[in-house]
């Protein structure tokens, strides 16, 4: 168990922390280190899906530049928006329906597809139906995705459904059209970023199943 996040500079005011995952074990299909975003645009400090980190660290560094908001990409992704929004006063923006045993106890503004929240990030469509809503960084050419890309052996994957013909690839190719240069996922057996080479590769791979 790592005893400190893991912190690594993507971009100009782009950066992600890693968490061992308190309920990971062995057979889940992904790896122990979870990552978190923190993306600085529009005038907005933005962090994506956190969990709180380990270590004092990532804390004195959010604490330095303070998040203006909070988005969670997935209804089983709520994590720690509570914290942040009691830390740092931030707005919170997320699905509107969660798991009844996973529900915020702040009222998080609504995300769906094709919405812009604050700082210009604006909400996609990835195909799954399970809705989930990858963010667009137009600051950063960045695409962040919550489940529906992974790296459970570093080689960047897309997440199975029984619609991946159907739905998921023509979403995600549609994708395409837009000038990203990073890709950043949330598991990954310990390299969250990757190139927009590695996304076109995802495409053409077998998906992958947790």
């Amino acid at each position: 168990m790592q005893s400190s996040s893991e912190i690594r500079d993507v971009a100009p005011g782009l950066w992600v922390w890693s968490v061992e995952y308190p309920d990971w074990r062995p057979g889940l299909g992904w790896g122990p280190a979870v990552w978190s975003t923190c993306v600085e645009s529009g005038g907005e400090i933005a962090v994506l899906d956190a969990i709180a980190p380990q270590g004092d660290e990532v804390w004195t560094r959010l604490d330095e530049r303070p998040p203006t908001l909070a988005a969670v990409l997935k209804p089983d992704h709520v994590r720690d928006v509570d914290l942040i929004v009691e830390r740092y006063g931030a707005r919170a923006f997320g699905p509107w329906l969660f798991w009844p045993s996973n529900i915020p106890e702040t009222e998080l503004e609504p995300v769906e597809p094709g919405s812009e929240i604050p700082g210009g990030l604006v909400a996609l469509y990835d195909g799954r139906g399970r809705m989930e809503t990858a963010l667009w960084l137009p600051e950063q050419r960045a695409l962040v995705f919550a489940d529906a890309l992974t790296a459970p052996k570093d080689s960047l994957l897309v997440g199975a459904t029984s619609w991946h013909e159907e739905r998921v690839l023509p979403a995600l190719r549609s994708l395409l059209d837009l000038p990203f240069e990073l890709v950043i996922v949330s598991h990954a057996h310990s390299e969250p970023v990757h190139d927009r080479a590695a996304f076109e590769r995802a495409l053409e791979l077998s998906p992958y199943s947790f």
